[in-house]
């Protein structure tokens, strides 16, 4: 007897898709950069709304098509990471009760000695509460709250949110990222690991990551089709931790955060901004990077991630607060207008009677 089959419907929303992809190509020609790429998900249960790459290429077009182009580069190319894991060891460290959100990090002179490496921060910070070493993106302060974990525990915390492990998607190529057994690590290893270098993964595996601010410590299940998703059981925070992380990554984007261009109009938003030197020849360049930014909103009730890679940029600007932030913020707005998400934050007016002395 014949069975009967199931509609089969992609998550991927036209809508969103057609908009990410045009605001990562402005990025992209706009900082002279490499390549980008931009993942969307729906940050409660895991269905990728979009995942757009530039340059990208047009099937129709046989004679133009190159390898490099037609590789879908958000899942199967792997990098450092950067400051983007830096709210997983600070909410490690919360969930563990080593600090507390005001607990203070002094990061004075600006940088710490491991041996014969040097970490920096951009300028000194002084003493620095947790909650602050998060949105100054310190890392000092990291190595510092990091100091205070076992090594084992870290790669668990990794392993737990899917970094060197292949995504849960039917997509031929993805990528499970780099994550060196623990016992392995040295301390500088260690130090470094916590503000995202000695690791690897994609750009979908950092969105998926964050999907933990979201679901009070929930991770989600990724699926590339409608209704395929979902949340693990075993939550990887606690409620109060994740509530407490999205308030510092509200800060983040704060006007004396990393990130205040991710800022959006009518939607609170939070992220964490990533800035990280490109190895090449088995050396890191000074002068070639890759800028992130990874986030989520409305910050209250998160209902999408968005993950943002600009890659080398070669203008002016090359800092992930700078020419990813930007993209995050455009493709948040206009994604949750498009999901009919209402706005959670009061839009001042800015029209002009004349004679009046203030907006009307």
């Amino acid at each position: 007897p014949p069975v009967h089959g199931r509609d089969v419907q992609l998550s991927v929303d036209s809508r969103i898709q057609f908009f990410a992809y045009d605001r990562i190509k402005a990025a992209v020609q706009k900082h002279e950069a490499s390549r980008g790429s931009v993942v969307v998900l729906d940050a409660l249960n895991g269905e990728v709304l979009a995942m757009a790459n530039y340059p990208s290429f047009d099937a129709n077009r046989r004679s133009t098509l190159r390898n490099s182009v037609m590789r879908n580069r958000a899942l199967t190319d792997a990098f450092e990471p950067g400051s983007t894991v830096k709210p997983l060891i600070v909410g490690l460290a919360l969930e563990q009760g080593l600090v507390r959100a005001n607990t203070p990090i002094d990061t004075a002179p600006g940088y710490i000695r491991l041996g014969r490496w040097k970490v920096s921060d951009t300028h000194d910070n002084g003493v620095l509460t947790v909650a602050e070493v998060m949105e100054k993106s310190s890392n000092v302060g990291t190595v510092k709250i990091a100091d205070k974990l076992s090594a084992q525990s870290m790669w668990e915390l990794y392993s737990e949110v899917g970094i060197g492990q292949r995504p849960n998607l039917a997509y031929p190529g993805a990528t499970r990222g780099t994550l060196h057994d623990y016992q392995s690590w040295r301390p500088t290893r260690k130090a470094t690991m916590s503000y995202g270098y000695g690791l690897s993964a994609s750009l979908m595996q950092l969105a998926r990551a964050y999907t933990v601010f979201a679901n009070d410590g929930h991770l989600a299940q990724l699926s590339l089709l409608k209704g395929g998703g979902g949340v693990g059981r075993k939550p990887v925070f606690s409620a109060k931790t994740t509530r407490e992380l999205r308030a510092m990554l509200h800060l983040a984007t704060g006007d004396e955060g990393t990130a205040p261009r991710a800022q959006t109009l009518g939607y609170s938003v939070g992220g964490k901004t990533g800035t990280a030197h490109k190895l090449i020849d088995g050396r890191y360049a000074k002068d070639r990077y890759r800028g992130f930014f990874v986030g989520l909103a409305p910050i209250e009730a998160p209902r999408i991630v968005v993950a943002v890679l600009i890659d080398d940029p070669r203008g002016k600007q090359y800092f992930g607060g700078l020419v990813a932030a930007p993209v995050f913020s455009e493709t948040v707005q206009q994604t949750l207008r498009l999901m009919g998400v209402e706005p959670d934050v009061n839009v001042k007016p800015n029209i002009h009677a004349k004679g009046a002395k203030e907006p009307v």
